[in-house]
């Protein structure tokens, strides 16, 4: 592994804790003020975008955070839209 690549993994995994954590606090918490569904929304979008081009130039560090990225913002969404439903 590169150099590189372990500053890549490294700031995959803040990220992707970081990401965790805001999920988690949604999900606990009573409903979903401050956060608009636009946001995952718009998240999952460019994700998808993102994994695409991560996988044409077959970088592995950029396909796995952001296909993790995408989940977090799936999870976000459903999470969000059953809370706004509450």
């Amino acid at each position: 592994m590169k150099g590189a690549d372990i500053i890549g993994w490294i700031a995959s995994a803040i990220l992707i804790a970081t990401l965790a954590r805001q999920t988690w606090t949604q999900w606990h918490a009573d409903n979903p003020s401050g956060v608009s569904h636009w946001l995952f929304a718009g998240q999952i979008a460019a994700s998808v975008g993102f994994v695409a081009y991560s996988w044409l130039l077959h970088n592995w560090v950029f396909i796995v955070t952001n296909v993790l990225i995408l989940l977090t913002a799936i999870v976000g969404q459903i999470v969000f839209l059953k809370k706004a439903k509450s």
